[in-house]
């Protein structure tokens, strides 16, 4: 049930999200704001997702809060909800698990971001990687690969990526895995209580399935869809996340409040400043930033901040206007749409876009029912090519076919006609 209320609830839950206020107490329209419900159900409808989860917040409460569709396309699939669907959120996990963790360990002076990463992982040395640095994996300037199918290698040989050596150096400067550490030191002060990696199957039926036909060779449900994150047992710097949009929209508010959340310090508030300010293009530390792409649509402000995931997943903070927007679908799952790619980079950019229009003294968007990308749905189920076309085509070929048989003819009679000439003239010469 859409949470957005009419009036203002200020205790905060544990484990239950953020505070609820209306629309009109954060300086926001709550008639701009239910375009986000026709955004997201035009993707559902088009089979970008069976399914979606949606918060929008601002100054330190919720004001939408929604789950829309099913976890998945069985007509008896459970409805989400936005409290309680868990999703596996992907490529979030690199800033909301390991970017994180790096914070904190840099706020204790453990790590320096121009260190080395030789110096916390040995076996990580040699020719030009003996000057890779912290800094350069956060800003992906490292030179190390984008990506390596490390689930097809073996076992037991762990990845170079960039966010994976993160979460190592994590693991070796906190003496504990990374989940535990995360568990202990973000996810638990800040009553994340549905935020985690490898989730019991006791949490299963609240889960959102994700790849129908994976490699592995059977439909995934609770466990996380990356294969490389997989293949290292589940928890990764990269992926292996699972969350609900109310625990990010947790998350989300205590970045805004500069590292804190209800009386509890997480990270300090110049090492936010520092870690979300660009630091390379459009790159921050770990985080990215809003330019316009990605899915962050056309008015976040300069300062915006944010992370998509594979699996249909995003979340943008904009300090400049105290808001932010989750959401968290999985378009992975046997989508019926013909580019669910596409679908889902719209609606991310959308729902963006409505919520900053949403703000009283935001930008003003010009009226008209085909305002958002998802009103005009350009590239989601782009048509077979016309019967007509194909027609012309065929004719075409027939045409082709027809000269070419023409022309076969034409020179079999050369043929037959320079044959009998000779004929005539050899008889003459022989009467």
């Amino acid at each position: 049930m859409l949470r957005v209320i009419l009036t203002a609830l200020t205790v905060t839950r544990a484990g239950d999200g953020l505070p609820i206020k209306s629309p009109t107490e954060v300086g926001m329209s709550s008639s701009r704001l239910s375009a986000i419900e026709r955004v997201i159900e035009r993707g559902i409808k088009a089979g970008g997702y069976p399914g979606a989860s949606v918060v929008v917040g601002r100054k330190g409460a919720a004001v939408f809060e929604k789950g829309f569709g099913k976890l998945s396309w069985s007509e008896s699939s459970t409805a989400v909800d936005a409290q309680r669907t868990i999703y596996d959120v992907a490529s979030l996990t690199k800033v909301v698990g390991t970017t994180t963790a790096i914070m904190i360990l840099f706020d204790e002076k453990k790590i320096g971001l121009d260190d080395p990463v030789v110096n916390y992982i040995p076996t990580f040395g040699g020719g030009d990687k003996d000057k890779v640095t912290i800094r350069q994996l956060l800003t992906h300037t490292s030179g190390l690969p984008a990506g390596r199918d490390i689930w097809r290698i073996a076992q037991n040989i762990y990845s170079d990526l960039g966010a994976d050596v993160l979460g190592l150096i994590v693991e070796v400067v906190a003496g504990e895995p990374l989940d535990k550490f995360l568990t202990r030191r973000v996810f638990e002060p800040l009553g994340m209580n549905e935020t985690m990696f490898r989730p019991a199957d006791s949490l299963r039926s609240r889960i959102a399935p994700t790849e129908v036909t994976p490699p592995r060779g059977y439909p995934l449900r609770g466990e996380v869809h990356d294969e490389n994150a997989y293949a290292l047992g589940g928890v990764a710097g990269h992926a292996g996340l699972f969350s609900t949009a109310a625990d990010l929209s947790v998350f989300a508010q205590m970045m805004l409040n500069g590292g804190e959340y209800n009386g509890v310090q997480i990270i300090s508030k110049p090492t936010v400043e520092l870690f979300t300010s660009r630091a390379f293009g459009h790159r921050a530390l770990g985080w990215d930033t809003a330019e316009g792409d990605y899915g962050s649509g056309r008015f976040l402000g300069p300062t915006a901040y944010g992370h998509t995931g594979f699996t249909g997943t995003s979340m943008w903070i904009d300090p400049e206007r105290e808001m932010f927007v989750i959401l968290l679908t999985n378009r992975v799952h046997a989508a019926r749409a013909l580019r669910p790619a596409k679908v889902i980079s719209d609606v991310r950019a959308d729902l963006s876009d409505a919520a900053v229009l949403s703000v009283l003294d935001g930008p003003k968007l010009a009226s008209g029912s085909r305002r958002f990308r998802a009103d005009r749905e350009v590239g989601w189920n782009p048509p077979p090519p016309r019967a007509s076309r194909r027609r012309h085509g065929s004719s075409r070929h027939h045409t082709i076919a027809s000269a070419t048989s023409r022309s076969r003819a034409s020179s079999a009679h050369k043929s037959s006609s320079a044959k009998k000439a000779t004929a005539r003239k050899s008889t003459k010469k022989r009467r």
